[in-house]
């Protein structure tokens, strides 16, 4: 999807240029047969063509309200992506210490695990991302010439830079190895992090109840990427 607030006309030509091109013709001919060439044949009544225009306003109106409730419920979606993270990095700041540790670590080890991470739920993201610029089958209208020839005037990032390209920095060589072998590869970045959570529970460095607390957004991050 690409959405913005305002579309100039040059923008509007160039994604239905072919549209207006067919429609003009389409609606020249009937034209010039019925005042050039007198077939006054061609003339339908008034009554056929209301009935069908409302039909079509019925029609138009509720696809309108469809398209509009699934703008909101991906709204709604993305903004649960946004506020897990933020809550998932504050559980991670404040969860991951030497309370119950095994084995004492420095702030510095600290910190590189929970940047660990950070790092991994940016993969997700970006894993995420590229699953949903993978083209579908049901997807008819991208796959147009006009769509093809208006997306070489957009920078789509999934498309210019591979995902194995991407996780590069995020994960490791043998984690990333792992994800791109999955099919799903987002929820193999989710599967890594409960992983990851389980290994630093048992050592202590987090608590039992915050492993719950934080296996709740690894969770629902699981929900959210199943509604997009």
């Amino acid at each position: 999807m690409y959405t913005k607030r305002n579309y100039s006309l040059k923008q509007i030509l160039l994604w239905t240029r072919k549209d207006i091109f067919y429609f003009v013709i389409l609606s020249t001919v009937p034209v010039i047969l019925y005042t050039v060439f007198r077939w006054y044949w061609l003339h339908l009544p008034w009554l056929p063509i209301s009935l069908i225009g409302t039909a079509v306003a019925f029609i138009i109106g509720f696809k309108n309200n469809a398209s509009y409730d699934r703008l909101w419920e991906a709204r709604k979606v993305w903004g649960g992506i946004v506020n897990t993270s933020r809550s998932l990095t504050i559980m991670l700041n404040d969860y991951v210490n030497n309370e119950h540790a095994k084995k004492i670590l420095s702030d510095q080890e600290l910190f590189e695990i929970r940047k660990t991470f950070i790092l991994r739920h940016i993969a997700w993201m970006s894993s995420l991302r590229h699953a949903l610029r993978t083209p579908k089958s049901w997807e008819a209208e991208p796959r147009k010439k006009t769509g093809i020839d208006y997306r070489k005037h957009l920078e789509i990032r999934e498309q210019k830079y591979s995902l194995e390209e991407e996780l590069k920095g995020y994960l490791s060589e043998e984690e990333k190895h792992y994800v791109l072998s999955k099919k799903n590869k987002q929820a193999a970045c989710l599967n890594l992090q409960s992983k990851h959570l389980s290994a630093l529970k048992t050592e202590g460095y987090v608590w039992e109840f915050a492993h719950l607390e934080i296996e709740k957004m690894f969770v629902e991050l699981f929900t959210l990427q199943g509604k997009v």
